[in-house]
């Protein structure tokens, strides 16, 4: 009997204790996948119970962070791409713009030649700002269909504006609440009118103040973001920097090569794409110098040309008649010799 009781209270104290164990065990089981949700919600990161690692998920992150709350900031870029395949290039902007929550406030295509051109205008969310210009840089350095050559950012404070007109609205909704007091109390007719040309002046003031405030409000909260779009041939080449006088002389060389190829094609292409225009022009052309020629001609024949002639027969026998008074000078002048055999009485 006493060894019974021994053993059923050795077996109590081990199932307490083992009751306790996973009590505390569970507890702080909780606390730990507490924990872990809340480092998942904070950082973007996801549990796996069959992988039993967190998987990092894109989270852009905000452009006021380590800014005060009342800073407001206008963000603004500039985007010149280029791509060999147009529709997936412009297939993966829409797609971006659509994951970010922005939205194509305008849209320009030229389809006028064989190669296409895009302008957009895109209001991006200013959170997402950063990571939607990080992205596109990112896709032009991995090759693919969006090869980027030149990006500007901007950043713009607009506080101090933005502040007063929020000050000089809370004044003008101030004098506006004690106008329409006045008019209230107003008893004489030219004190009413007055009073309401003033309330007239005052809600139009607020009503642009207020106008102001929600373009800022616009402006700070969505980013604009200008694209231009080319359809190309060939993607620009990007060379290194060359080091040395001789590196950057063949540098220079290739570049020059490259570039009077490029123009030359350009020039080829554009002349077989207009080659009716000039056709048209060099016949006009060849027209109106044969008209100038021929009115030429004819002017010439009208001022007589003949006489002209003459006169010129008439220069070389003088100078005939000079040459032959220097050799022999008691000879008779030619006229003088044509005189004499028409009348040789004389």
């Amino acid at each position: 009997l006493a060894l019974a009781l021994l053993l059923s209270l050795l077996c109590g104290c081990g199932g307490a204790a083992k009751t306790d164990s996973a009590a505390a065990a569970e507890y702080y089981y909780d606390e730990a996948k507490a924990e872990i949700n809340y480092a998942s919600a904070s950082y973007g990161t996801t549990t796996s119970a069959a992988a039993g690692a967190a998987q990092p998920t894109p989270a852009p992150q905000s452009e006021q962070t380590g800014l005060p709350e009342n800073v407001k900031i206008i963000y603004s870029a500039s985007i010149d791409l280029e791509s060999t395949s147009f529709e997936s290039a412009v297939s993966k902007i829409n797609e971006m713009v659509s994951s970010c929550g922005g939205y194509f406030e305008n849209s320009d295509l030229n389809n006028y030649a064989s190669y296409r051109n895009i302008y957009y205008t895109i209001r991006i969310p200013a959170a997402q700002f950063t990571w939607f210009c990080d992205t596109l840089s990112d896709l032009s350095a991995q090759g693919e269909v969006l090869h980027m050559n030149s990006i500007s950012r901007g950043a713009k404070d607009v506080s101090e504006a933005y502040y007063d007109i929020e000050s000089r609205l809370a004044t003008q909704q101030t004098k506006l609440a004690r106008l329409q007091e006045l008019l209230k109390q107003a008893e004489d007719m030219e004190d009413i009118i007055t009073l309401e040309s003033a309330i007239s002046d005052t809600e139009l003031t607020i009503e642009q103040l207020t106008g102001s405030l929600r373009k800022y409000d616009s402006l700070v909260g969505y980013s604009t973001v200008n694209i231009s779009l080319r359809e190309v041939y060939k993607i620009t080449e990007t060379e290194d920097p060359a080091i040395g006088f001789g590196a950057k002389l063949a540098a220079a060389f290739r570049s020059g090569c490259s570039r009077f190829v490029n123009n030359l094609q350009d020039f080829l292409i554009g002349f077989a794409r207009a080659w009716v225009g000039w056709l048209i022009f060099i016949v006009i052309a060849v027209i109106v110098i044969m008209l100038i020629v021929r009115g030429a001609r004819r002017r010439r024949a009208s001022a007589g040309e003949r006489p002209r002639r003459a006169s010129a027969r008439e220069r070389r026998r003088s100078r005939k008649e000079r040459k032959a008074a220097r050799r022999n000078p008691a000879a008779p002048s030619i006229p003088e010799q044509v005189r004499e055999e028409e009348n040789p009485e004389n």
